[in-house]
C-alpha cells in the first residue's frame, strides 16, 4: 500500500472542505528529493521564507537573504543555506541547533515559488538541511515585482509589542502579500505563501487578524496544520524599506464563511507578540503588478 503524503489534519481539512479527491491528485506533486529543473530555480533565488518555532515552541515566519547561489542543492535530498536569521530576529536562537524548518523559495518576478520541508542543522555559514518534502506550488495571487540590492545596512533594533500599533495596522491592511509558518502535532514545520489585492487582509482589532482562503490545490498544508496544533506565525516584508514584521499567536478556520468573493472559508488569527525590524534586508522591491487571480477585496461589515 502507498504511504499517505497527508497527516491526519490535512486529510481532516480535505474532507472539511469536500476536497478529498483532489487532494489526492494533487499528491502526486510532493517528492523527497529536488528536481534537476528546481535545483537550477533554487539557485537564481535571492530571498528564502523559513519558519520554525522558537526556543519557547512559538512559531515564527522569517526571510532569509543572500546574492543569487547563496541557495544550492548539494545532492537531491540535502539544501544548503548560506545565512541564518540575524541577531535580533525571533529565530536567531532556535537555529543554532538543530530545528524542524519550512521553507518556501518564490520568485515573484516570474510568479514562481517551490516548498521544501525538512530538518535543519546549523553550519559555519547558515543551514544544511535534510529534506522530507519538495514539491512546487501553483502561480496564484504571486503580486509581479522585481528586485534590486541596497547596499548593506545594519538592521533595527526589534521593537517588541503585544498589539499593533497604528502604523502596524495601516502596514497590514495596506499588504497585497504575507507569509505564514505553520506545524503539525509533531512540530513538523511548513512555510506557506498568501496573497490577493491590499485589503484582503482585515485588522478586526489590534490583536485579531482575519482573511479570506482563496480556491489553491486543495493539499491543505497551513489549514491542515491549524486543525491539529492552532499555533501559527506571519510575517509581512515592507518591499520598499526592507523592514519587516514578525507576528507570533495562534489561527482557527471558519469553515463556514461563504459569501467570500474567491474563498470558501475564512482563517482569523489572533496575536500574542509582534516583532518589528527597520531594515531588517537588503532587498528593494519595485512596484507590483497585482496577480490576474487576486479575488475583488470583500466589503467588510462595518461598510469601509
Amino acid at each position: 500500500m502507498a504511504v499517505d503524503v497527508y497527516h491526519e489534519g490535512e486529510r481532516a481539512a480535505q474532507r472539511r472542505a469536500g476536497l478529498l479527491d483532489q487532494g489526492g491528485f494533487s499528491a502526486r506533486a510532493i517528492r523527497t528529493e529536488i528536481p534537476e529543473v528546481a535545483r537550477t530555480f533554487l539557485l537564481q533565488q535571492p530571498m528564502l521564507v523559513l519558519g520554525a518555532a522558537d526556543t519557547g515552541g512559538r512559531p515564527w515566519a522569517t526571510l532569509l537573504t543572500g546574492q543569487p547561489g547563496f541557495l544550492h542543492a548539494e545532492d537531491a535530498g540535502t539544501l544548503t543555506i548560506d545565512a541564518r536569521p540575524a541577531p535580533g530576529d525571533p529565530l536567531h536562537d532556535r537555529l543554532e541547533t538543530p530545528a524542524p524548518v519550512g521553507m518556501l523559495a518564490i520568485e515573484p518576478s516570474r510568479h514562481r515559488r517551490m516548498r521544501l520541508n525538512g530538518h535543519a542543522v546549523p553550519t559555519e555559514r547558515g543551514l544544511h538541511v535534510k529534506l522530507d518534502q519538495v514539491y512546487s506550488n501553483c502561480p496564484k495571487y504571486i503580486q509581479k515585482r522585481e528586485y534590486q540590492w541596497e547596499p548593506a545596512a545594519a538592521p533595527g533594533r526589534p521593537q517588541h509589542s503585544a498589539a499593533l500599533t497604528g502604523h502596524q495596522q495601516r502596514w497590514v491592511t495596506g499588504a497585497d502579500t504575507f507569509f505564514i509558518a505553520t506545524s503539525d502535532r509533531e512540530g513538523d514545520a511548513d512555510a506557506s505563501h498568501r496573497g490577493g489585492n491590499p485589503g484582503f487582509i482585515e485588522v478586526v482589532s489590534p490583536t485579531v487578524l482575519r482573511w479570506p482562503d482563496y480556491v489553491g490545490n486543495a493539499m491543505f498544508n497551513t489549514l491542515g496544520n491549524l486543525e491539529v496544533n492552532p499555533h501559527a506565525g506571519l510575517l509581512l516584508p515592507d518591499w520598499r524599506t526592507g523592514a519587516v514584521l514578525h507576528l507570533t499567536g495562534t489561527a482557527r478556520t471558519d469553515w463556514n464563511a461563504t459569501a467570500i468573493p474567491g474563498a470558501e472559508r475564512l482563517v482569523e488569527f489572533t496575536l500574542t507578540e509582534a516583532i518589528e525590524i527597520a531594515a531588517a534586508i537588503p532587498l528593494r522591491w519595485g512596484t507590483a503588478t497585482p496577480s490576474r487571480f487576486n479575488p475583488p477585496v470583500h466589503q467588510r461589515r462595518d461598510g469601509s
